[in-house]
């Protein structure tokens, strides 16, 4: 019997997958569509931010996975939700890395 947790993490590696195939079509590494569905905050490894250029045809938000990328709208809450997910997480890595600069051992 596969359970709910097991569904779920399949259901998001195959919209993963699917969308990464999609989103290079007018240039390799260039999302032309947003996906439609969120993605789980905890497979996101990072991001990068595209804009609209003569060979990418929209602005958008790259989650980027152990999976793959996934094409997100700029304008939704929820991507904005996760950007400031990852600044406050970067943050926090940036001032451990000061304290322990300062203090080596």
């Amino acid at each position: 019997m596969v359970s709910f947790k097991d569904a779920v993490m399949a259901i998001t590696l195959i919209t993963v997958c699917v969308l990464a195939t999609h989103t290079s079509l007018a240039h390799p590494g260039c999302c032309s569509s947003y996906m439609k569905s969120r993605i789980p905050f905890r497979i996101i490894k990072g991001y990068s931010v595209q804009t609209v250029t003569e060979i990418c045809p929209i602005d958008a938000i790259i989650f980027h996975t152990a999976l793959g990328k996934a094409c997100t709208n700029p304008a939704s809450k929820w991507v904005m939700a996760y950007i400031q997910k990852l600044s406050n997480k970067a943050r926090k890595v940036h001032k451990t890395s000061q304290k322990q600069k300062e203090h080596p051992f």
